[in-house]
């Protein structure tokens, strides 16, 4: 097996200094065979001499089966496995010293412990590239049948009259389409050595969307409104949009972040809201509001249902990673922003339930109309 350069030196550094001495003649570092190897159950990988003199592979080394009271063996084993062997060859004008044999005893620890670490980092870097390369596989084979949904939409699409009120169906398809692509490049870049320095990842792992043309807060939000609206149409319960738009909703953005923490706020509130309650959205002067109209989360849990992987005890039983509120609030930090929890949603705005759990993003006061994003 090909160890690390830094390892190798690291055993340099280790041993050099007792052939440079020429107390030791002869110093042969072996790695164990793995079981279904053929050949030596030991391989000799490095070496290192006071003289000229050079080890023959140990399968070879007939000085091996003749006794030596000159020569020592000293087990390299890490975690109770022995990963290999050192070879120590006295001078013939030297002999073992308790001192000496206690030195070479601490420096075989010493590449033990080094040793071990480095088969698991070659074992972890073999995995990864695996990984790496199942990944590739997998997203070069995702994009196939996206590619095929999107030309049956775009088919569908052309077949509607430009009133058909089918159209906003196929269309939103069209755009989820859009969304996981991006998910998929993402993805996809996880499997590369490197990223680009503009390639810039935030917790949900999804680069920048597209900047061609104007952005504004309502025209990201939008296409979430009306995956939320059909959501709820399939589940049988009330939505509620929001029934004003400040002004600046309409002001071009530079950056798509808030879309992103719409997202897993209304996929937390379909996913774990009881069926039937209603779930809206309301836009505020000072920020964003996802609410639903079920029993409040319990006190204890309004601030661990922010941690990754956490989850209310009311949702246990349901389908879930416990990330959404995890992302959707680092987001939110990261941009200078809040994200908190409001058991009492008609408190935030009159026309909301009175019982429910409602989620409010807001801005700092110090905030303008434009810098909202």
């Amino acid at each position: 097996m090909q160890l690390t350069d830094r390892f190798l030196s690291f055993t340099d550094a280790q041993l050099a200094f007792f052939t440079a001495e020429r107390r030791v003649e002869t110093l042969g570092l072996y790695l164990s065979a793995p079981p279904d190897a053929q050949g030596p159950p030991l391989v000799l990988i490095r070496q290192w001499s006071s003289g000229e003199r050079a080890l023959p592979p140990a399968d070879a080394d007939q000085n091996l089966r003749i006794p030596n009271s000159n020569r020592r063996w000293y087990p390299l084993q890490d975690a109770g496995m022995i990963l290999g062997a050192l070879r120590a060859d006295l001078d013939p004008s030297e002999s073992w010293t308790p001192a000496l044999d206690e030195q070479m005893q601490r420096s075989a620890a010493a590449i033990s412990h080094a040793l071990g670490r480095d088969l698991e980092c070659i074992q972890l870097r073999k995995e990864l590239g695996q990984q790496n390369d199942q990944l590739r596989t997998l997203v070069h084979q995702l994009r196939n049948p996206l590619a095929a949904l999107r030309t049956y939409a775009q088919l569908l699409l052309r077949r509607l009259d430009a009133d058909n009120k089918e159209r906003t169906l196929v269309e939103g398809m069209l755009t989820e389409q859009q969304q996981l692509n991006r998910y998929i490049d993402a993805l996809d870049g996880l499997s590369q050595p490197t990223l680009p320095d503009s390639y810039e990842l935030g917790p949900t792992l999804l680069p920048p969307g597209p900047t061609a043309g104007p952005t504004t807060l309502k025209s990201l939000l939008n296409p979430l409104l009306e995956r939320a609206a059909a959501t709820a149409s399939l589940q049988g319960r009330s939505w509620l949009g929001p029934s004003r738009w400040p002004a600046w909703t309409d002001q071009p953005l530079s950056e798509t972040t808030t879309a992103e923490i719409v997202a897993n706020l209304l996929e937390n509130a379909f996913r774990y809201s009881p069926s039937g309650s209603q779930i809206g959205l309301s836009v505020l002067p000072d920020g964003l509001c996802v609410w639903d109209s079920g029993p409040p989360i319990p006190t204890q849990e309004r601030e661990l249902i922010f941690e990754r992987g956490q989850r209310g005890s009311t949702s246990q039983e349901r389908d879930g990673t416990g990330l959404g509120l995890a992302l959707a609030r680092a987001l939110a930090e990261q941009n200078g922003r809040s994200l908190s929890l409001c058991v009492e949603p008609a408190t935030i705005d009159p026309a909301l339930p009175e019982q429910g759990n409602a989620f409010l993003l807001s801005w700092p006061e110090s905030a303008t109309p434009t810098a909202k994003a």
